[in-house]
């Protein structure tokens, strides 16, 4: 008899302490040894995670009411501004927003801003460190106050949540530079004449090329983010699961993205890091666990992929437009190996995600769920299967 479980099932085997739970290596290993079928019914859940930079996120912040009022419309948290065009204390600090000083002149807030960004002091606030605030305020008869000089920490303001617009591509691409000078780019320094290569996906560890299909992962889906409970709250922008794909349903390029919600207050420093990329900017290195519950064996043949099953476009960057020449597609086994064959040349291969941090997220999440401290969450929705991507032609 084929095998079949609803979430709510493994909840109760969590709440038993019943579960089998295998990270995504443990579950290629026992698959290859048991087979699908059997491998199918012995296993619950299976862990998968990733820490690697995610430059489309931020934090929403509320600094709470002061005395007298303020209505902040213009922040500056450690010299990187933050918005305030919506509720009187209420703020999103994006992490690739970069620290440029402020318009006091305040050198100590703007030293070193030219490489700290919005993701360091996200990164410093999770870390129990003070940030200093400044903030001009909108005078009216109900907010008095026109400027606010403070200092925050995460327990001395109200709301402090990670709200991020896009996370975790299924799928990306691999950066080259076939020019002749260095180009600084978001993937890192990309060298001349095919001088490395950059991928920026876990490959078959990644957690949405396990669930290609998404039929596991959709928008109420409970993930671990930062070291702290979040959902999945909606697609995330650039959303596009109509991107090609191979017969094994995973896509050949950039696909469907997330959008993650998680209280920043609860995670923990080390899987939430401010990081800069030279002549690029300022990120936020981000480990998100995702826990794919196993329905059935096609759920757990999804997550069975290896890299050798998986491709990606090699991309060269020294072309400047939005549609850039590719120098055909590479599987993850050979990315991984550490080298590719483009042209003739022998290319260094290097991730930009940790593969050694994004196993250890996924461990952490399955002990998680075996001592009954994480449980499942049934997806409310679905993620969108027919969203079309618009650029803009002008």
């Amino acid at each position: 008899m084929a095998t079949t479980r609803t979430i709510a099932d493994i909840n109760q085997k969590i709440q038993a302490g019943r579960a089998t739970v295998w990270t995504l290596e443990e579950t290629k290993a026992q698959v290859a040894a048991l087979g699908l079928k059997d491998a199918a019914a012995a296993v619950d859940v299976v862990t998968t995670g990733t820490f690697e930079p995610m430059e489309s996120s931020g934090a929403v912040i509320n600094v709470g009411p002061t005395d007298p009022p303020i209505n902040i419309r213009e922040c500056y948290l450690d010299g990187v501004m933050a918005y305030a065009g919506f509720g009187a204390v209420d703020l999103y600090l994006g992490a690739s927003q970069a620290a440029a000083g402020n318009r006091w002149g305040d050198t100590s807030d703007s030293e070193g801003a030219s490489e700290r960004g919005g993701g360091h002091v996200i990164a410093q606030l999770i870390a129990g460190k003070s940030v200093h605030l400044r903030a001009l305020g909108q005078v009216s008869d109900c907010y008095p106050r026109a400027t606010l000089d403070i200092s925050i920490t995460r327990d001395t303001i109200n709301q402090f949540y990670l709200f991020n617009p896009r996370n975790l591509y299924q799928n990306f691409i691999v950066g080259v530079n076939s020019s002749d000078r260095p180009l600084l780019t978001y993937l890192g320094p990309l060298q001349p004449f095919l001088g490395n290569a950059v991928y920026a996906n876990a490959g078959a560890l990644s957690p949405m090329l396990n669930d290609p299909h998404l039929r596991t992962i959709g928008i109420g889906s409970r993930l671990l983010v930062g070291g702290a409970p979040g959902y999945i709250a909606w697609e995330g922008t650039q959303h596009f699961p109509l991107q090609k794909r191979l017969p094994n349903g995973t896509p050949i390029g950039p696909s469907a993205t997330v959008a993650l919600i998680a209280d920043a207050k609860q995670m923990q420093p080390e899987w939430v890091r401010g990081c800069y990329f030279s002549g690029y900017g300022p990120s936020l290195m981000l480990g998100v666990g995702v826990p794919i519950p196993i329905l059935d064996e096609a759920v757990l043949q999804g997550c069975a992929i290896s890299d050798q099953d998986i491709i990606a476009p090699v991309i060269d960057f020294s072309i400047p437009r939005r549609v850039r020449p590719s120098f055909g597609l590479v599987s993850y086994q050979q990315l991984k190996s550490g080298r590719l064959t483009i042209n003739g040349n022998r290319v260094r291969t290097a991730p930009l995600s940790s593969l050694y941090l994004g196993q250890k997220v996924a461990a952490t999440l399955k002990d998680l769920i075996l001592r009954g401290d994480f449980e499942l969450s049934e997806p409310v929705a679905p993620l969108p299967k027919q969203t079309a991507f618009l650029p803009q032609n002008n």
